[in-house]
């Protein structure tokens, strides 16, 4: 199964192209583009105008789930402090 349909390849094609002869425009600024990248991203979004099969883009959920790990770490923290407090050592007594 192919990723991404013919006319979606042929508008990435077309802009590469553009980026190298230098006539690829980005589109609020309207600044030169010189980075691959940011060409077969603007062909990308044509085809996907025009309704070419093309995957929707990428989703930032990856930053979420690291962050709930993160919070999950905490009540073993408190918890240590806790019974460290409890066998009354000077090393918990210290500020951090």
């Amino acid at each position: 199964m192919a990723k991404y349909g013919k006319k979606s390849q042929q508008k990435v094609k077309k802009s590469m192209e553009e980026m190298k002869e230098g006539k690829l425009k980005s589109g609020r600024s309207g600044k030169k583009v010189t980075n691959p990248k940011q060409a077969i991203a603007i062909g990308l979004s044509e085809a996907r105008k025009e309704g070419g099969k093309v995957p929707s883009p990428k989703k930032k959920g990856a930053k979420k789930a690291s962050k709930k790990s993160v919070k999950k770490a905490a009540p073993k923290k408190a918890a240590n402090k806790a019974a460290s407090k409890k066998k009354g050592s000077k090393k918990s007594s210290r500020k951090r």
